[in-house]
């Protein structure tokens, strides 16, 4: 089953870490994105399934229960949403119990909170716009609002971060109803404000953060949230269902500029240029016509815990070779804790998963 992703680009103000497309949201802009977004979603020419809708950004709560109400009677319009999953990102210092209960009216059945840390001193340097106050009230919100269904995201790697400190803010949010941790490891990506020596020299160095994110897998597992894939846990049957057809190679359709779609073997994305995408001058490009299927499902397939499936490999109808030379390092990464292979899949330990990239490069290059 398909999922349907639409990006906004908008945000309060752009977080120095972050290399997601998007810009401060003004009223003409909001209004050209909607008719422009509308447009797009309506003009395209597949009436398919989809089980998943997902609103990401920028900070969609931005704009407002009202569009995003119309965005969804949109892709009802075009395309058939059996029990959806659809889930809007949203930021702590721009949510509230109002907005949610208009959410939860519109369609809205996942809330996924920016929440970053529970620490005032980190979340400063994050140049987050909330405390640690305001992501408590705001999960609290969601909840009363009547979302069960809650995920909370966490950065690590600043230095001075500790397993305990962080083993007590999983504790706090698995308290507070969350349903869903998305933990990701801070990266300095090119042209951001974070892109500084001085930003560098206040992150953990690689051996550090290896052994938080093993404590963090190992508290995030103790409070029952599951590792499902690198960066994500959950509750049982709470992992992202859009988030998984990622992973899992499905078809999604984007809309938006910077959206990407996975669609008849074709991977394809809207420009990063959002007076573009008003204008109606800024078509999808195929950034690559014919992904190789086999790669594709060793890279994406082996950053789930459940890893891969051997029976999948083998219908791939590799040379033995290349087949036997996959098992040979795996059996060989097996004794060095980095995977395991059991009940027909390939898969990486959470140790291994510190090592995904250098693996799966070696798993699928001589």
């Amino acid at each position: 089953m398909r999922g349907i992703y639409v990006h906004v680009p908008f945000c309060e103000r752009k977080c120095p870490y972050c290399a997601f497309y998007s810009r401060a949201a003004d009223r003409h802009s909001v209004e050209g994105y909607m008719a422009s977004l509308i447009r797009s979603i309506e003009g395209f020419g597949d009436k398919v399934q989809a089980d998943t809708l997902y609103f990401g950004g920028g900070t969609p709560n931005l704009l407002g229960a009202e569009n995003i109400a119309e965005i969804i009677s949109s892709c009802r319009k075009v395309f058939v949403l059996d029990n959806a999953e659809i889930t809007l990102e949203c930021n702590p210092n721009s949510s509230g119990l109002a907005l949610f209960r208009e959410l939860k009216d519109c369609g809205v059945n996942r809330i996924s909170v920016g929440v970053q840390s529970l620490d005032d001193s980190e979340l400063e340097f994050l140049g987050r716009l909330h405390d640690p106050a305001q992501a408590l009230k705001t999960l609290e919100a969601a909840k009363q609002a009547g979302f069960d269904n809650v995920s909370a995201d966490l950065m690590i790697g600043i230095k001075g971060q500790t397993a305990e400190k962080l083993d007590a803010s999983i504790a706090e949010l698995a308290g507070c109803g969350v349903s869903h941790l998305s933990v990701y490891m801070i990266k300095v990506e090119k042209g951001t404000r974070f892109d500084s020596d001085d930003v560098r020299s206040r992150l953990m160095e690689e051996d550090g953060l290896a052994d938080l994110y093993l404590a963090v897998v190992d508290s995030c597992e103790r409070h029952g949230f599951m590792q499902y894939e690198i960066s994500n846990f959950a509750k049982a049957g709470m992992e992202s269902r859009h988030n998984c057809k990622y992973w899992e190679r499905e078809e999604y359709i984007g809309f938006g500029p910077s959206a990407h779609s996975f669609y008849k073997g074709v991977r394809y994305c809207y420009p990063d240029d959002i007076d573009g995408f008003i204008s109606g001058n800024c078509a999808p490009v195929i950034t690559d016509p014919s992904p190789d299927a086999f790669e594709e499902y060793v890279m994406l397939g082996l950053r789930l815990r459940k890893g891969i499936s051997l029976e999948k490999l083998e219908s791939f109808e590799l040379p033995v070779s290349r087949y036997r030379r996959i098992i040979s390092l795996a059996e060989r990464f097996a004794k060095a804790g980095f995977c395991s292979i059991e009940n027909g899949y390939l898969s990486l330990t959470p140790k291994g998963m510190l090592l995904s990239n250098s693996i799966i490069t070696e798993l699928l290059y001589d």
